[in-house]
């Protein structure tokens, strides 16, 4: 083997290298888009929630004063009937 034919091969292999690499980096750059999308995603959805339990934060308090309000009142009148 020539040192002519040493040397493209080593250049071939160093090429292969590099396009080996290039594909690599192509892949991590998309698993990182992906994860990033994702990232996002579950932000919004944190922030749905986050909004959905203050909302229900402040409309169970107010339900329940309907309830014993509804209670109080049923109870009044069967009193009332029954006596």
């Amino acid at each position: 083997m020539s040192e002519a034919e040493k040397l493209d091969r080593i250049a071939r292999l160093l090429e292969e290298i590099r396009d080996r690499q290039a594909e690599s980096l192509a892949l991590q750059r998309q698993q990182v888009d992906k994860a990033e999308k994702l990232q996002e995603r579950a932000a919004a959805i944190q922030d749905r929630s986050a909004q959905l339990v203050g909302r229900v934060q402040r409309f169970v308090p107010f339900a329940m004063a309907v309830v014993v309000i509804l209670i109080g009142y049923v109870s009044w009148l069967l009193f009332r009937f029954y006596r």
